[in-house]
């Protein structure tokens, strides 16, 4: 397969799709709202985790000391596969890491036991800004069925439930440009043999899917409300193939809940066929493509 590039699209009401360490909605220094791709890449490992697959980059845990603690990278590695020591082959580790789902997706850094790998992911992602111009950050307080367990501490007496926050955007659209390149683990298949046969076509569409239903699927306190509800795929008809980020392109009508693909459309020219997926009871799009529903996969008359 040749390289594809795209952009994935998150609608937020009443959520916080992705907070900084004040529990505010994470933002630049002049005020933008934005998204990490961390964000984006949460969802997507926990959907495969709950499929079934083998996904190395995520918190899990471990009892220790009658007390329940993450587990290490190394202990993560442990449980998927077996203990490292100083005899593992890095081989043995590499072919390991590539059978983890989101490795093979965005890549790994792994410095355990004597080993030392980086892999730069296939799937790279910017940064999620938001195009909606009239976002508003509401603060909610929340008062708790207990008291204050640490009052006496404070000198003071516990008569009083505590007080909590819970912060989230009354309405916000994030967009984030990504690109896949999947001759980026050609020169591991040197060391890996025959039976590594690189970024597939069968990745490609294993990403597909999440980049469709993950952020949906993933319906926490705080995340639920943020929903997929945009998706562009341009894949490539020769690997001569680049692009910039696509999401830079798009005209995001704040009014109207409309995105204009226009540009996006000439960039590409005959670069590349898109393919185009909408929420369309929440967002409309001028384009010459036909679209899809992202929920069914059904084209939309």
């Amino acid at each position: 397969m040749n390289r594809v590039y795209g952009i994935i699209g998150i609608r937020t009401k009443m959520a916080n799709w992705n907070a900084d360490f004040t529990g505010r909605p994470k933002s630049t220094s002049n005020g933008e709202i934005f998204g990490s791709d961390k964000a984006l890449k949460y969802p997507m490992k926990k959907m495969w985790e709950n499929r079934g697959e083998k996904v190395l980059f995520i918190k899990s845990w471990k009892e220790e000391k009658d007390t329940i603690v993450p587990r290490q990278l190394s202990e993560r590695y442990a449980y998927l596969f077996s203990e490292i020591d100083k005899k593992t082959a890095t081989k043995e580790v590499l072919g390991n890491l590539f059978r983890c789902i989101d490795v093979k997706n965005f890549g790994a850094t792994f410095a355990e036991e004597g080993q030392n790998i980086s892999i730069t992911g296939a799937v790279q992602f910017g940064q999620g800004f938001n195009k909606f111009d009239n976002t508003n950050i509401e603060v909610q307080d929340i008062l708790s069925p207990f008291v204050d367990s640490k009052a006496e501490e404070k000198g003071k007496e516990a008569k009083q439930s505590t007080l909590g926050t819970k912060i989230t955007v009354d309405e916000a659209h994030y967009f984030y440009g990504f690109s896949i390149n999947p001759k980026a683990y050609d020169e591991y298949k040197v060391i890996l043999g025959d039976d590594f046969k690189g970024y597939t076509k069968e990745d490609y569409e294993a990403f597909k899917e999440v980049a469709l239903k993950s952020a949906t699927a993933y319906a926490t306190n705080a995340k639920f409300g943020c929903d997929n509800e945009f998706a562009l795929f341009v894949e490539c008809h020769d690997a001569e193939c680049y692009l910039p980020d696509l999401s830079e392109y798009i005209v995001f009508d704040s009014e109207k809940r409309a995105i204009d693909l226009s540009d996006v459309e000439v960039l590409v020219g005959d670069k590349g066929t898109i393919e185009v997926f909408v929420n369309p009871y929440m967002l409309t799009v001028q384009t010459t493509q036909r679209v899809k529903n992202i929920f069914t996969g059904e084209e939309i008359e």
